[in-house]
């Protein structure tokens, strides 16, 4: 068995750790890209005879010509974010299985809008800057416990999932809008499936977790923010297409939402004088959610032992198939 990580030598020193590694080893040969480059030609040399190739950031296309040297390939495991990149339509032809890392991602996502919605709806945002200015008492009004709130989850994904049963740590009603999740899921998650236009109206906290496709572009404009409580909190840890940032803006710049939350703007990053970058009340982070330093470890180890879950031919968690691909990001 040859596993070859395929991504460049710093990419594999953020991401897998010593105890991730000797996990691999214990499964095979492991080969590791020694050089900064992830040009078709190095590939080629780290890939030749690998049985498990390992992708990461950075990683391009594993096109006919790259797979042409490894016959016997039988699993991609992606350690980032999105596999489109670097998966052909050869992947498939060939029934090569792919697995990737939307849950250690996930998780990390997760937490961080757990953290907007805690520190949102306690103000920290505003008071901070009052008691920067001399001020103390000024916004305690606008506290809010996670006490008795309706907090809307966006898709329920592996971030979606993991955001929902966090908040099953905290007395709040959650409900959930996701054509896509069945009944049986949502129970599983102590939800309730809603339509978008209920999770809207009847939400003080809204947190996104859809991926980027047709059916969510510009899902938060004009006509749907209009729909919200005018003192909810937004939430965006998942896709800048999915908000309407022009719209957002107008909304919000007229005295709507008491905070909108924003990890991610299409294009990014945003340009100097965004308009959304002016309002106080709009609390924006660089793309930071799924992200972490010591957080990028976490997909190291998923991916090493999703890599011992298929060799030992038990189910992988995380498997890509041809026809998931146009719901995802």
């Amino acid at each position: 068995m040859k596993i070859a990580l395929l991504q460049s030598n710093s990419t594999v020193k953020n991401i897998f750790s010593d105890r991730a590694l000797n996990l691999l080893r214990t499964y095979g040969d492991v080969v590791i890209n020694d050089s900064e480059s992830t040009e078709p030609d190095q590939i080629k040399k780290v890939i030749e005879g690998a049985d498990v190739a390992i992708t990461s950031w950075g990683n391009t296309n594993l096109t006919k010509d790259i797979l042409d040297c490894c016959p016997n390939l039988g699993l991609i495991m992606h350690a980032a974010g999105s596999i489109k990149p670097v998966v052909s339509d050869t992947v498939w032809e060939r029934g090569i299985r792919v697995s990737g890392s939307p849950k250690p991602l996930g998780m990390g996502v997760a937490e961080t809008a757990l953290g907007f919605t805690i520190s949102a709806s306690k103000n920290f945002y505003n008071l901070n800057v009052n008691c920067h200015n001399g001020g103390w008492v000024e916004g305690k009004e606008n506290i809010r416990e996670l006490f008795d709130l309706r907090v809307g989850v966006l898709g329920s994904g592996w971030a979606g999932a993991h955001y929902l049963r966090l908040l099953q740590n905290f007395d709040v009603e959650t409900v959930l809008y996701d054509p896509y999740c069945s009944e049986e899921k949502a129970a599983s998650l102590k939800t309730r499936l809603v339509s978008f236009e209920e999770l809207l109206r009847t939400s003080d906290i809204i947190s996104i977790h859809a991926p980027s496709i047709p059916e969510t572009d510009n899902m938060f404009r004009a006509e749907t923010l209009a729909m919200m409580k005018k003192d909810a909190i937004l939430i965006n840890t998942a896709r800048g297409s999915i908000v309407n940032e022009d719209d957002l803006y107008a909304h919000m710049k007229a005295g709507n939402l008491k905070y909108a939350c924003l990890d991610v703007f299409k294009p990014e990053p945003p340009v100097a004088d965004h308009p959304l970058r002016s309002l106080p009340n709009v609390i924006i982070t660089p793309h930071l959610a799924g992200l972490t330093t010591n957080g990028l470890k976490r997909i190291g180890m998923h991916s090493a032992e999703e890599i011992g879950r298929y060799i030992n031919g038990e189910r992988m968690l995380c498997e890509v198939t041809q026809d998931m691909l146009a719901t995802m990001a």
